[in-house]
């Protein structure tokens, strides 16, 4: 008789850190989904903000990235990962709960709305870096293509159910109102990451300079050729588009006029493709090489961001629809070959100062893009401004096709021996 191999258990279910972080990161997406539609629609509907404001919120979020990510990626490689994440849950949930009390006594400001969600972003760059940390320590490397995968998919499933539902509670019990949702969403992302039993060393007390601590996450950042085209590649993305998420209320409500419904499913359309993506990740990797499929997964994408700008009122938003979930699926595949190859490579030690090099420049792209968006949106039109971000988007997969990593089939095949964490 042939011998039977049983199947082996899910990621999930056998490695209960992993769980952990998978249920506190997925269920703090739903949250953040939610709040990502409710904010600009209490600055464009509930304050009748301008169209600068209303791109510039966006950038909000991120805009810490680029001017604390660094000291931030620093500290959190010197403290325990753990706490870091509670504290950072904490101080979200205590910003975000202004919002709706301001709300209902009639207090609420675009100016109130601006602090909150710098404060929220503040928070955020603390908890993705000690989080992406703890999963590096919580897999093995061969188990990293499978959890990245994971956290993905089921973070834009959660991404999709937060913004679809999220258009609807905006019209049902307004905008502000709705934020009670993320803040209910992190109180039980705080519930699951305590349950975490990782067992973190002692952080040796660092007598170096945090300003060296920095330019050592630098120097690493940009230490070989395939981490600095991965990051060039994310980067050139996000300003692209970010410039067109941004902008994205404001060509349904105001150009377009249609309801804030359609705004939640446009965004829901993109979490779905990034769970598709997420899921297809590892078998597309395995079958046609990391190489191949980082290179080309922005490409579509650039179509799909381009599918806006046919968008009509009515029947025609579901052209919107189908691009969004081209594009969905298209960044899903791209970030879980990225991060991956970022984990393979990077010692433990230098994670926090990575990740955070990596971030202050493509995610602080992220922030730049959204204000360059308000200000090309006031002088030049919305629609025009959404036009600049596609063409900047389609830089992105350039650097990919046409750069040093054009040729290479398996990005796993460049990891050397990390460089020394000090």
């Amino acid at each position: 008789m042939a011998e039977t191999t049983a199947p082996r258990a899910s990621l999930v279910s056998r490695n209960p850190n992993f769980r952990a972080l998978w249920l506190s990161a997925t269920v703090g997406v739903f949250g953040t989904a939610v709040a990502a539609v409710a904010l600009p629609i209490i600055a464009a509907v509930e304050l009748a903000a301008s169209d600068f404001a209303v791109a510039a919120l966006a950038g909000m979020a991120f805009l810490p990235w680029l001017l604390f990510g660094l000291p931030i990626g620093v500290w959190v490689d010197r403290w325990k990962r753990k706490p870091v994440i509670v504290w950072s849950l904490v101080a979200r949930i205590a910003s975000l709960a202004t919002l709706p009390v301001a709300y209902w006594f009639g207090m609420l400001t675009v100016t109130h709305l601006f602090v909150v969600a710098f404060i929220a972003g503040l928070s955020s760059v603390f908890f993705s870096l000690a989080d992406q940390a703890l999963v590096q320590q919580a897999l093995s490397g061969d188990e990293l293509v499978e959890g990245n995968g994971i956290i993905t998919a089921s973070g834009a499933s959660a991404d999709a159910a937060g913004r679809g539902i999220a258009g609807w509670l905006t019209v049902v019990m307004g905008a502000s109102n709705t934020l009670l949702v993320q803040v209910g969403a992190s109180l039980a992302s705080l519930a699951a990451i305590s349950s975490l039993r990782i067992e973190e060393k002692p952080v040796a007390v660092r007598e170096r300079r945090i300003f060296v601590e920095m330019m050592d996450g630098l120097r690493y950042t940009f230490s070989t050729a395939p981490l600095r085209a991965i990051l060039f590649n994310a980067a050139l993305w996000n300003l692209g588009g970010s410039m067109v998420a941004s902008l994205m209320v404001l060509l349904v409500v105001r150009v377009l006029q249609e309801s804030e419904i359609w705004l939640g499913l446009l965004m829901a359309a993109t979490s779905v493709g990034g769970a598709v993506g997420g899921l297809s990740a590892k078998r597309l990797t395995e079958r046609l090489g990391s190489g191949p499929v980082w290179r080309w997964s922005m490409v579509p994408g650039v179509l799909g961001y381009a599918s806006l700008l046919i968008m009509t009122p009515g029947p025609g938003m579901v052209i919107g629809l189908v691009g969004m979930f081209v594009m969905g699926v298209s960044i899903a595949l791209n970030i879980v070959v990225g991060t991956s190859f970022r984990q393979r490579v990077c010692p433990p030690a230098m994670m926090g100062r990575l990740g955070a090099a990596t971030r202050m420049v493509s995610w602080g792209m992220l922030g730049i893009a959204s204000i360059l968006g308000g200000v090309l949106a006031e002088v030049f039109g919305i629609t025009s401004a959404v036009l600049v971000g596609v063409l900047l988007a389609a830089t992105a997969p350039m650097v990919a096709l046409f750069g040093s990593l054009r040729s290479v089939d398996r990005l796993e095949d460049l990891a050397r021996e990390p460089l020394p964490a000090d």
